[in-house]
């Protein structure tokens, strides 16, 4: 298979896998670039775009070099497949570029800081002091998260909109935290986030042989897309997932939460977690599962990334979040590393190395994908790769 490689990637392909390394720290005789994100191509124009209802979809996950603060990411998006070259024509703009070099790119958090929108240039009220540097419009699409982790937590989450395709927001319409208006957006920023230790699994998944799902070793993740009658013009209505490490497959992890219960995403479990931790329910306001199916059967593009988070520290993965909450309230709480842990200037002075794998890259009908997972050796050295605090000696 074919993909944009951006820096930082190190790609290797075979009739029956996809392999790709992604480094968090790249350097070059033009300076250092701070994260990884790639697309998959079908052809040399064109993205591979996905039709996952009454599907499942699976990979490997290696998370071993990926501490506190990173986020290693395999999800979808309703980016066009030509990159958007067609809707910028449609629109007044010019983009001559497309796919091949990856444009067109959009999620549910309705980015400021694509330059270049349905072939225009995103300039006005440009912020270059903002980190990163933002413009006015925002490009918003359906998004559903397969894999957001590093090696102390995880969650996999979907994330619908209230209109098809790819939409250039402004305003009100980006739901822009800065301005208060998260919840008046036209996507669901929060999605429906399945994270085991944040519902109370809290042996789950971590570094080491004390947890079911041991991040220090390879594992394969399998996620299936349920559709009601199981087919494939059926509604969107449930989002399961296992794993499969040394040859075991191992359930998806029970909710632990007064008031909720199940092992999946479904639209009452999502709507039960909402109301066990006081949160807005703007997964059900823009659709739940069955506009995220709408999205599926569309179609999506996959997307592979490694990243650090500049507006909320990853907190909101893998430690407490909000701040302002005390941690004992249901659902702050969502892994164990500590609040101080996500900082990007710590991460790239400390982690420069961390880099994550993701490999054996399958969609399939339900139940065909996977097989069991050959043995890996874990032999409990970590090195700093299980710190969950940062070093006092260390002042960013």
């Amino acid at each position: 298979m074919n993909r944009v490689a951006d820096r930082g990637m190190t790609p290797k392909n075979s009739r029956t896998s996809v392999d790709s390394r992604l480094d968090f720290v790249s350097t070059t005789k033009y300076g250092s670039n701070f994260g990884s994100r790639v697309y998959m191509l079908d052809t040399a124009d064109k993205y591979k775009v996905f039709k996952l209802k009454n599907r499942e979809f699976t990979l490997t996950v290696d998370m071993y070099y990926m501490p506190c603060g990173l986020n290693g990411a395999v999800y979808f998006v309703e980016m066009d497949a030509d990159g958007g070259k067609a809707n910028a024509e449609k629109s007044g703009g010019n983009n001559k570029a497309g796919a091949k070099y990856g444009t067109g790119y959009c999620d549910a958090q309705c980015p400021h800081d694509m330059k270049f929108m349905q072939g225009k240039a995103n300039v006005v009220g440009w912020n270059a002091s903002h980190t990163p540097p933002i413009g006015k419009w925002g490009a918003c699409c359906a998004e559903m998260d397969i894999w957001e982790a590093n090696s102390k937590a995880t969650a996999y989450t979907p994330h619908p909109c209230s209109f098809t395709g790819v939409y250039v927001c402004e305003g009100v319409d980006c739901g822009d935290n800065a301005k208060e208006e998260r919840y008046d957006g036209v996507c669901d920023k929060d999605g429906c986030d399945f994270n085991s230790y944040r519902l109370g699994a809290r042996d789950f998944y971590g570094r080491g042989k004390d947890f079911e799902l041991n991040a220090r070793k390879k594992m394969t993740v399998v996620t299936q897309f349920i559709t009601e009658g199981n087919t494939d013009d059926g509604d969107l209505i449930d989002i399961r997932r296992f794993y499969v490490q040394d040859g075991k497959v191992i359930p998806n992890s029970n909710v632990s939460l007064a008031g909720v219960s199940g092992n999946s995403v479904t639209d009452k479990v999502c709507a039960d977690m909402k109301s066990a931790f006081g949160d807005i329910d703007d997964f059900t306001r823009k659709g739940g599962l069955k506009a995220m199916g709408e999205a599926l059967d569309r179609g999506m593009v996959l997307v592979m990334s490694l990243w650090d988070d500049e507006e909320a520290n990853m907190l909101w993965l893998d430690s407490d979040y909000p701040l302002n909450k005390d941690p004992s309230i249901p659902g702050v709480s969502r892994g164990p590393c500590a609040t101080d842990t996500g900082l990007p200037a710590y991460l790239r002075e400390k982690y420069a190395e961390a880099r994550v794998k993701y490999s054996k890259i399958k969609v399939g009908t339900i139940g065909s994908t996977f097989t069991g997972s050959d043995d890996d050796e874990d032999d409990d050295d970590d090195g700093i790769w299980d710190d969950d605090r940062r070093l006092q000696e260390l002042h960013i």
